[in-house]
This record gives structure tokens, C-alpha cells and sequence, in this order.
């Protein structure tokens, strides 16, 4: 499935190394991130004052509003001028902290690259939004985009993916199109950097306090957000590691291996192999949480790693 070899932190290139010193070094110096209000975090992550720069809006995005569970949902749409396929985007920040509009360059580059309609969903965050909201929200945009993609982009060839909390909601979705409404129409899904068992794989529960990007603490509490109160977080709906993980269109599992959450890919790999699925699995030496985030040599192999993966589609 992947070199053992990449796992070694010799692996690692001396710019990786630089990336992630100065990581650590900044988050050493910001406040406490748990000790004010989510919304807060979120104004100041959208400025790039968190552990990830800004990125510049792109100057064709548009807004769509779709039916919602609770409301309309807005979906960000970033598309060239004659779409060969949809991606559904996902976006990440822990179920708590981000939006659709702050990953613009990465869906521009796919647009541009793969000749795709990206279209980022904004679904409800925790903790003002716990379980079920977003999963709510993203199978809902998903439904509508399965049922509108031929007439709104003028193709039909889907695709879903995200990064950090917006991998798991991804997979959430694909499951739950496939035992709720017995369908599977999207072509491949790109899943970066998942937190796929929210009772905490060996190297998340393990990682201790050390602050690259996040920590098991950070990882903690996003799940206790996300999830509320007396809920069951092995349910195949919250923790999609232990889920029927058969029937799934060929994934692209991604992650640094400087990465609490590197098990949850690993292990994500291994089941989606004994169910006999298409799994590729790719692996980043010294690579943080989400890395791509940053300009880096091993960002710009890991983006075109996933072009290349959806151009085969």
C-alpha cells in the first residue's frame, strides 16, 4: 500500500523541517485558542492569525443557496467556463472553525487543472451546531448537486473530497448516499488528513502536547463539539472508521506523517482494502496537519498528486 520508508523521520526534507519548526515556534506565542469565544477564532483564522496563512479570495467565485435541513445552504462555486466534472469540497477546521470561502486557491487550481466545477460547502458549525447539523448539511448538498449537476454545469461525472474534518464529512456523505438513498454517484473522492474515529486512534490520543498545527487536546475537544453530549462516537455515522466501508468509488487518502491524525488514514487504508475497495494512499514525509496550506516544495507534489489522481478518473 505505501513504503515503510516514507514513516522514517530521516525521510523528511530539510524544507519540511524548517515549515514545521516555525510552526511550533508561532503557535508557542498565540493565546490560547480554547480559552475565548469559537466565533473569535474563526474572525482571526479568516485574517491568517491562526497556524494557517490567509489565502486570497478567488475573483470568480459566485454563491448558490440551496434547500437545507434547516435553511438555505450556501455553496461557494468556483467553475471554469465549460465544466468536464463537479467537486463537491468539503472544507476542514474541526467541525468548529473555518469556511468555504478560505481554501479559494486550491479549488481555482482544480478548476483550472482538472476542468472542474468546485463547489465548497458552508455547513453549520459546533458547538452552536453539534451532530447531526453538518453531516445534515453536506448529504443535503450533496443530493442537491446529484440531482442538478447536468443541468447547472452540464456533466454528470462527480466527484467529493475535503481536508481535516472536511475528509471525514466527505466519507459521512458517501455513506450515507450509499445506505440512505442507495445510490453512489460520485467518480472519486480525495480525503486529506481525515479525523475518521472520534474516540481517537493511537497516534491522535498519543500525541501529546506538542503543538503542529494541532495536538490531542485540540483534537479532544473539536470532537466533543462536534459530537455533544451522550452520544455513541463509535456509530458508523460519527466514527466512519467503523463503518461498512465496501461499495466506496476509488479514494485518495492523504497524509504527513508529522500528522496526529496519521492513523486514521492508515488504518482507514487497511479497511477500505480488506473490503476489497480502490484505495491509493499517499504519504508525506514530515508533512503537518494539512499541510498544503503552507508553500512548500511537498505541498506542491501532494496538490498535483491529487490532480493526477482525479485526471484518471
Amino acid at each position: 500500500m505505501f513504503d515503510p520508508a516514507l514513516l522514517d523521520p530521516a525521510a523528511a526534507d530539510p524544507q519540511t523541517l524548517a515549515l514545521n519548526a516555525e510552526i511550533v515556534a508561532k503557535l508557542a506565542g498565540l493565546p490560547d485558542p480554547w480559552s475565548v469565544p469559537a466565533g473569535v477564532v474563526r474572525e482571526k483564522r479568516r485574517l491568517g492569525l491562526g497556524p494557517f496563512p490567509a489565502m486570497p479570495a478567488s475573483a470568480r467565485a459566485s454563491t448558490l443557496l440551496v434547500p437545507g435541513p434547516a435553511g438555505e445552504i450556501p455553496l461557494r462555486v468556483i467553475a471554469p467556463e465549460r465544466p468536464r466534472g463537479v467537486y463537491l469540497h468539503i472544507h476542514g477546521g474541526g467541525w468548529t472553525w473555518g469556511s468555504a470561502d478560505e481554501q479559494d486557491p486550491w479549488l481555482d487550481r482544480l478548476a483550472d487543472a482538472c476542468g472542474l466545477a468546485c463547489v465548497s460547502v458552508e455547513y453549520r458549525l459546533a458547538p452552536e451546531h453539534p451532530y447531526p447539523a453538518a453531516p445534515d448539511d453536506c448529504e443535503a448538498a450533496a443530493l442537491w448537486l446529484v440531482r442538478e449537476s447536468q443541468a447547472r454545469f452540464g456533466t454528470r461525472r462527480l466527484f467529493i473530497g475535503g481536508e481535516s474534518a472536511g475528509a471525514h464529512l466527505s466519507l459521512v456523505t458517501l455513506l450515507r448516499l450509499r445506505d440512505r438513498h442507495g445510490t453512489m454517484p460520485f467518480a472519486g473522492a480525495n480525503l486529506f488528513a481525515g479525523c475518521y474515529d472520534l474516540t481517537l486512534t493511537p497516534s491522535a490520543a498519543n500525541w501529546g502536547t506538542e503543538k503542529l498545527i494541532l495536538n490531542t487536546r485540540d483534537i479532544r475537544n473539536f470532537a466533543d463539539g462536534f459530537c455533544g453530549p451522550a452520544i455513541d462516537r463509535r456509530a458508523p455515522d460519527i466514527s466512519p472508521l467503523y463503518a461498512d466501508l465496501s461499495g466506496l468509488p476509488p479514494l485518495l487518502v492523504s497524509v504527513g506523517t508529522r500528522d496526529p491524525l496519521l492513523d486514521d488514514t492508515l488504518f482507514l487504508a487497511a479497511r477500505v482494502a480488506a473490503a476489497q475497495g480502490r484505495i491509493e494512499t499517499a504519504l508525506w514525509p514530515g508533512g503537518a496537519h494539512v499541510f498544503p496550506r503552507f508553500d512548500s516544495d511537498l505541498s506542491e507534489r501532494a496538490l498535483a498528486r491529487i490532480d493526477a489522481f482525479v485526471d484518471a478518473l
